[in-house]
């Protein structure tokens, strides 16, 4: 009687970001002080931190440049209009 050998393939290991290492190129969105999303261009950077200010205005998102080691707060126009009164 021959027995059925079960091969269990090993899972690869997984690269996980951690959220409070600054990416050492690019540009990084900065949400409430955690790392997310990584662009090459500072234009896609900003437009998409754009878009998640107008989704959730009341997140704290920045937009974060590797070579300057800098950040820069993002603001919608309503926003900004809000803030000067």
């Amino acid at each position: 009687m021959n027995k059925t050998i079960v091969r269990v393939d090993r899972p690869q290991p997984r690269q996980v970001r951690r959220a409070d290492l600054a990416p050492s190129t690019g540009y990084a969105i900065v949400v409430d002080g955690r790392f997310k999303t990584e662009f090459a261009d500072e234009n896609a950077a900003t437009k998409a931190a754009a878009e998640l200010l107008v989704k959730y205005p009341m997140l704290k998102i920045e937009v974060y440049d590797a070579a300057s080691r800098s950040r820069t707060l993002v603001r919608t126009a309503t926003s900004a209009s809000q803030h000067a009164c």
